[in-house]
């Protein structure tokens, strides 16, 4: 005789697990009415606006000043802490104290820092780098807090952006001497 109980049950947990996560997908497009990029360690946006208490810890820990606050016409968001990099870059603080000081989880600390920790994504547009045109220059890479895992020169001396290295902080979209600048931030969804 087959015991089919333990099938049944893999069936129907998978069946639950399934179920739950588009419920939880479709929740999440309904409630969050429009997307910020979150400071380091931020949790998914539906526990994230549930978890976070609005109470400014992280903003006042943040050494670059980078932390903003969703104003009153931000609905459910507002009061809730965001960043914008191209704007007011993060500076990927090693120990990302904005995370650290966070009193509810809505910002956790992530177990392997910024190894996998990403704000969005950078874009690098040679055409617009004077290095392409051969003068010189190193400020984004001199800018660059993550360093050459993220930002190195090739040959020569023009910038290399190695995306699986990059944090998407900003600084290199700030201080670029173009304009408009050659690197471009975009945010994801988390």
């Amino acid at each position: 005789m087959t015991d089919f109980s333990g099938d049944r049950r893999s069936f129907f947990r998978r069946a639950f697990g399934d179920a739950a996560r588009q419920v939880a997908r479709m929740t999440e497009e309904r409630v969050v009415q429009q997307r910020f990029v979150r400071p380091p360690g931020a949790i998914p946006e539906v526990g994230f606006l549930a978890a976070c208490t609005r109470c400014g810890e992280c903003a006042a820990v943040c050494p670059a000043g980078a932390i903003l606050h969703v104003p009153s016409r931000g609905g459910l968001a507002a009061g809730t802490p965001y960043l914008e990099p191209g704007r007011i870059p993060c500076i990927a603080c090693d120990a990302m104290p904005c995370a650290a000081a966070c009193p509810t989880g809505a910002l956790e600390l992530p177990a392997d820092g910024w190894a996998t920790e990403r704000l969005g994504r950078i874009t690098f547009h040679p055409e617009r780098c004077v290095t392409f045109e051969g003068r010189p220059c190193r400020v984004c890479l001199d800018a660059c807090p993550v360093g050459e895992a993220a930002l190195a020169a090739d040959e020569e001396g023009r910038p290399v952006l190695k995306a699986e290295g990059c944090v998407a902080c900003g600084v290199c979209v700030r201080d670029c001497i173009t304009v408009p600048s050659s690197f471009t931030f975009h945010p994801v969804d988390r």
